[in-house]
């Protein structure tokens, strides 16, 4: 009995959590003005949740990351949304496979990644000032840098037409990104997810809910 509430509790945090993350999805509030650029902030919940209730429930909520990216890319496509739905593919099944990898498979990455730093940093009992912010840049880099550097491994070339430049540019047009934009949202993840997470853990345990890495 105490598995099965156990079970029904942490099934519906994962709703809660998946959720918040279609709602910051769809919203303005998924994104956050910093003085250069906007940082997404939908994969929080993602870390967070991972951090709570394990990988598994990470993996979930990135997969519906991946969806609501997938559906928002295809309903409102912009340059470069061939990269990331599989119905706007420039080159048959082999490219809508590739475009579902980016746009869902990487967003799975970061709730396993996520979920298992934290059972690691458990397991050598981090302070949780220091692993909560580690988690949470190590996380948001994971969705930056699988997303950017599958684009590049596997869609250089339309990359390349997209932006207009030439093939043997792209790599600078990769990293540029990676820097201007993934580490400023990995430096906000990590602000965000110790504030969010150390409140959240406490309530956790207040509430007697099993918790991952513990």
């Amino acid at each position: 009995m105490k598995k099965q509430k156990h079970d029904t509790r942490w099934m519906v945090s994962v709703a809660l959590m998946a959720a918040i993350v279609i709602v910051l999805a769809n919203t303005p509030l998924g994104m956050i003005q910093l003085p250069i650029i906007k940082a997404t902030t939908v994969h929080i919940p993602v870390i967070i949740g991972a951090i709570l209730l394990g990988p598994s429930a990470g993996a979930i909520l990135g997969l519906v990351f991946g969806i609501c990216s997938l559906l928002s890319n295809t309903f409102a496509p912009t340059l470069l949304s061939f990269a990331f739905s599989p119905f706007l593919s420039t080159t048959g099944i082999v490219g809508a496979l590739k475009a579902l990898w980016i746009s869902v498979g990487c967003r799975v990455l970061i709730g396993v990644a996520a979920g298992w730093l934290w059972i690691l940093f458990s397991k050598i009992r981090l302070n949780q000032i220091i692993a909560l912010p580690l988690v949470g840049f190590l996380g948001s880099m994971v969705n930056t840098v699988t997303v950017m550097g599958s684009i590049y491994v596997l869609l250089a070339q339309q990359y390349a037409e997209a932006k207009n430049v030439a093939v043997n540019a792209v790599w600078g047009l990769v990293m540029g990104t990676v820097t201007a934009s993934g580490i400023p949202e990995a430096i906000a993840a990590a602000v965000l997810v110790l504030a969010l997470g150390k409140a959240l853990i406490q309530l956790f345990r207040k509430m007697n809910m099993p918790m991952s890495g513990e």
